[in-house]
């Protein structure tokens, strides 16, 4: 099996420890450990004293029942024994690529998006067609498009909604004319849900409760802000469920008792989880359109409460060495566009914490200057 290099987790792999403002990620603001289990007036100790006298065994294979019943109250219509424990959503989407994906299917993938989605399938020999989003068209792919790619023999449909890297969502009416076309050849979706509009205005339901060959895949480490525990999930029907446990046994026996516990504590607060980073969203995204309107150089399709943001830059270089050079010389880490396939642009992580993304802003705007002179 051939597959390409993963372009994004490449260039993080390589640069990202060299950062003094890491604004390139799309997580919203990691919590630390003490922060993540005081949120709701728990103390460390009442926390550990919980955890002391568990047995560090295998513990609950698929998650355990606390687990999977806070996470199926996530969707309308997913009972608990629905809901798979997983390695963060790569590895929720890697189960469900692997256990539908054959060679000779057809897979239509949405493009720019998570590499995963388009590269795995590629892997196992089906056949890709890329939808591509426009950004003439704010990001968003075109229907008519889909239907010219579909076909009798379409197995999955790949999303990332919101989308990674642009930020753009697919509402629930755009979503339902989606599921229109993949109803006519029964295809399933496959939606990555990590990234979830903390608007109220914004309505994105997940494809789980409006679809039944949905697939949703979603963790802990974007919206949630805890990348550091690695835990996600697939939320499907009961038999896409049933088939994803056999296929899991050969990726993931189970995620850990310590992870598992802490992922209980973060649901069961993701209330309050959701009102602290929609503070950070909210005051961040300000702080970047004032940001882009003083940079003749920047422009940017603004993202809808979601936690990532794709800048395209007007400079007379190469936007990997750009990225390359503005790291070593002011410390600032972007993500290149090409990593996306999408030259002249960089994936800008505006929801870091807030004095990051000013000072990252500041010494990026002293950069640029230079191509003033």
């Amino acid at each position: 099996m051939k597959i390409a290099n993963f372009g994004v987790e490449e260039w993080l792999n390589v640069w990202e420890n060299d950062a003094i403002y890491d604004i390139a990620g799309s997580s919203i603001a990691s919590f630390t450990l003490e922060e993540i289990i005081s949120i709701d007036g728990t103390t460390p100790t009442e926390f550990f004293d919980g955890l002391l006298h568990k047995k560090m065994n295998y513990g609950w294979i698929e998650g355990s029942p606390e687990f999977k019943t806070e996470v199926s109250k996530l969707y309308k219509n997913v009972p608990a024994d629905n809901i798979l424990q997983t390695n963060g959503a790569t590895g929720a989407n890697l189960l469900a690529l692997y256990a539908l994906i054959e060679p000779n299917d057809h897979v239509i993938a949405m493009h720019p998006s998570y590499q995963q989605l388009y590269d795995i399938p590629r892997s196992y020999g089906a056949e890709v067609d890329l939808w591509e989003i426009d950004e003439d068209h704010d990001w968003l792919p075109d229907l008519e498009e889909l239907k010219k790619l579909i076909r009798p023999n379409t197995k999955m449909i790949c999303l990332n909604n919101a989308n990674n890297p642009t930020g753009t969502i697919l509402e629930d009416d755009y979503m339902k004319e989606v599921i229109k076309i993949a109803e006519k050849v029964g295809a399933y979706i496959l939606v990555d849900e990590v990234y979830k509009p903390l608007d109220p205005s914004v309505r994105v339901t997940s494809i789980v409760d409006l679809y039944d060959r949905g697939i949703s895949t979603n963790s802990l480490s974007k919206t949630y802000s805890v990348p550091g525990i690695r835990v996600g999930w697939t939320a499907t029907n009961k038999e896409l469920a049933d088939l994803f446990r056999k296929y899991r046994d050969y990726t993931m026996i189970c995620a850990g008792v310590f992870d598992d516990y802490l992922a209980v504590h973060i649901l069961k607060n993701k209330e309050k989880v959701m009102e602290r980073n929609a503070e950070i969203v909210h005051t961040n995204l300000e702080i970047l359109k004032e940001w882009v309107e003083k940079e003749p150089r920047v422009s940017l399709i603004c993202p809808k409460h979601v936690s990532t943001s794709f800048i395209k830059l007007d400079i007379p270089v190469e936007i990997e060495q750009f990225c390359i050079d503005i790291l070593k010389n002011k410390g600032v880490l972007l993500v290149p566009g090409n990593r996306f396939d999408v030259p002249g642009h960089a994936r800008l992580g505006y929801c870091t914490h807030t004095e990051v993304l000013k000072n990252g802003l500041r010494e990026l705007s002293e950069y640029l200057k230079q191509f003033d002179k």
